[in-house]
């Protein structure tokens, strides 16, 4: 929040803005602390000059409709039940409206009350409906109750009028109340049908993007990733120029299909990712399959093996690199299989702590098991990280 010096005594002015926490509007508090005046001092002040023509009054809206809201992401909470406080002035106007006698010289004494009544209502059902409403303490049930109650008041209001002395004695001053009192009606609705008419026009926009999305998809389908893929087949997959057309290619399908949803970072979108950096990186191509269930989370012990096998078979093997995930309801396994030399892990020398520690040790200490041999046929290395499901209440992330 910026500052700047006010006075010669070193005192620094707070920027005037209006806290996030207040009672109804958060002016007179925010005004309070940008000038270091007592918060009943403001309000007082606001009270008597609205006296005046209405000049606090018009401060006050100026200052509500400009002042920004203290920096934070907490949505505003208002303490104070405005619009019931609305809704209990207006009986004030439309008591006197009802006591009120005939219509003496210059119109009915109690026209203007009964206007002033009506329209308190309408700014309680607009404050419940644009205000309240986002309001987690209150929300869509209070915006409810402030509307029935509004529209019963007003039907009231409009029948009294309409059927009622008032109807004879000054017809043009009766049909005007009346008239304010339906439409006050339909403006008591007004917050429900700009909701959703913001809803039907975010809905419209998104089915424009998609189908934008998918007219991009076919055109890059038939095209770019097509070409892509010839290159990869006619480069060689471990050649410098197929792993960046591999890369690409991913790329352009985790956009083209993936949408605005930010995708579930479970293992295999884990492992998928960790693919795709060590195609770029190194001489390899990884391909990650994963079939059933995905219960284990890409912070769990499991994944950071796979990450470290993954990582050995691209470094030490190269080539072509098999990740098999499959999620069953008793445990999980991964086996990631090389096509390189091999190597027995008995073989490797005692300070050489890589598979040992971050991939054997991690796995028994999680609980897990690790076995690393040699590959189908005697060919390459294959790690096999088998995890058992955690019990229920535990979640699938271990370690």
């Amino acid at each position: 929040m910026s500052t700047a010096p006010a006075t010669g005594d070193d005192r620094v002015v707070p920027r005037l803005a209006r806290p996030r926490d207040c009672v109804a509007t958060g002016v007179a508090a925010g005004l309070a602390e940008h000038l270091g005046w007592p918060v009943a001092l403001v309000r007082l002040g606001f009270a008597l000059t609205s006296l005046v023509g209405g000049a606090g009054l018009l401060l006050y809206l100026w200052l509500w409709a400009l002042t920004p809201w203290q920096p934070g992401e907490q949505a505003p909470k208002r303490r104070a039940p405005v619009a019931w406080i609305l809704l209990a002035a207006a009986a004030v106007p439309l008591g006197l409206a009802a006591v009120s006698g005939g219509p003496p010289t210059g119109g009915p004494a109690w026209f203007w009350p009964a206007l002033a009544g009506v329209g308190l209502i309408v700014a309680a059902s607009a404050w419940a409906g644009f205000l309240d409403r986002p309001d987690a303490d209150r929300g869509p049930r209070h915006e409810f109750a402030v509307r029935i109650v509004a529209t019963v008041v007003l039907a009231l209001v409009a029948v009294v009028i309409v059927f009622g002395p008032a109807a004879s004695e000054a017809p043009r001053p009766a049909f005007a109340v009346a008239l304010a009192a339906v439409a006050g009606i339909a403006l008591v609705y007004a917050p429900t049908l700009v909701t959703r008419f913001r809803e039907l026009s975010e809905e419209r926009t998104r089915r424009i993007r998609e189908e934008q999305r998918s007219e991009i998809a076919a055109h890059l389908h038939d095209s770019v990733l097509q070409t892509l893929a010839l290159i990869q087949n006619r480069a060689g997959a471990t050649s410098e120029v197929a792993r960046i057309a591999r890369a690409q290619e991913r790329e352009l399908r985790e956009w083209l299909f993936a949408g605005d949803a930010v995708p579930d970072r479970d293992l295999g979108a884990e492992l998928r990712e960790v693919a795709a950096v060590l195609e770029i990186e190194y001489p390899v191509s990884v391909d990650v399959v994963v079939v059933g269930e995905q219960r284990e989370r890409a912070s769990g012990e499991l994944a950071a093996a796979s990450r470290e096998a993954m990582l050995n078979a691209a470094r030490h093997a190269g080539g072509e690199v098999s990740v098999y995930v499959e999620g069953r309801p008793d445990a999980v396994e991964v086996f990631v299989r090389d096509r390189g030399e091999g190597f027995s892990l008995e073989d490797v020398p005692a300070d050489r702590l890589g598979v040992r520690q971050s991939i054997v040790g991690r796995m028994r200490r999680a609980g897990g098991e690790a076995e690393v041999g040699p590959g189908v046929g005697g060919v390459g290395t294959q790690v096999r990280l088998r995890m058992p499901a955690a019990a229920p209440g535990e979640g699938g992330t271990r370690g």
